[in-house]
């Protein structure tokens, strides 16, 4: 019997979730499908309740509906519970299960392209204060970084992921950014700066150890401002392609039974489909 599964949000049209999946659908020789779903705000709860209907068996959770997927969810991983939001569901045993593997996503990604990254690891700086932001956090604080940085305009967003996750998170308002990033080996981008038809994200990469991680959670454009500065200076860059591979994989792994690599094959189809749309710059 195929196996069903989509990407739930609105909108959802430009997911690349499908392109990812098809692809190890393929690959696999797997009796499967992957599609989109795009379930309105004010629809998304009735959907869940009855997700069994839905003819799907699993499902990833894009924009907005995370939040909405981590109530639906009867069952939780602790990444999830920690996090308050679910992108990942599957139903077993006449229950609809929920994870969060955007900690995984974002981890595999430094472990893949900056192998030992956290070594001796001490101090990080996050860039924002949103839901991208707090799982990175989580992930940091879970690989057992001292001192997470989170840097936001807005110091009362930053100050609730210390309320959330304790001390070794330290708030800063945005101005006293520079002081922070002497001391910090890696650094973490999660806001729109220095995208398209978006302000730039002005700092000195100057003040950055030599041996500093550089690494933007968003990948159009492929190669931010940040990470071409980054490069410029000679600090290893990471792009967020990597985060969006591998968080896929706990997923594909739950709804058929294989563990898919993330390939160089794999990555190169996706930056050939940036370069359709004129999204690596």
């Amino acid at each position: 019997m195929t196996r069903h599964v989509a990407v739930i949000g609105h909108p959802v049209a430009h997911s690349r979730s499908p392109l990812i999946h098809g692809h190890w659908i393929a690959e696999h020789g797997i009796d499967g499908s992957y599609d989109r779903r795009d379930v309105p705000p004010a629809d998304i709860a009735g959907f869940l309740a009855d997700f069994a209907a839905s003819g799907l068996v699993g499902a990833n959770v894009t924009v907005p509906h995370k939040e909405a997927a981590f109530a639906a969810a009867q069952q939780r991983d602790p990444v999830a519970q920690a996090l308050g939001a679910v992108n990942t569901l599957w139903l077993a045993d006449g229950r609809l299960h929920g994870a969060n593997t955007d900690v995984h996503g974002f981890l595999a990604n430094l472990d893949t392209a900056a192998p030992e990254w956290d070594r001796a690891l001490d101090e990080a700086v996050v860039l924002g204060a949103g839901g991208a932001a707090r799982a990175i956090v989580y992930g940091l604080l879970s690989r057992g970084i001292g001192r997470v940085t989170v840097a936001n305009r807005t110091l009362s967003r930053a100050e609730a992921l210390r309320a959330q996750f304790g001390d070794r998170v330290l708030p800063v308002d945005w101005r006293d950014l520079a002081g922070t990033l002497p001391s910090a080996r890696l650094l973490v981008n999660t806001t729109s700066l220095g995208m398209k038809g978006q302000p730039p994200l002005d700092i000195d990469l100057s003040l950055l150890s030599p041996d500093a991680v550089v690494t933007d959670a968003v990948y159009v454009p492929l190669e931010t401002p940040l990470l071409r500065a980054a490069k410029a200076r000679g600090l290893a860059a990471v792009d967020g392609l990597g985060m969006l591979l591998h968080q896929a994989v706990p997923g594909f792994e739950r709804w058929f039974g294989v563990t898919p690599q993330v390939t160089p094959a794999l990555r190169a189809l996706a930056v050939e489909d940036l370069r359709a749309k004129g999204q690596l710059a």
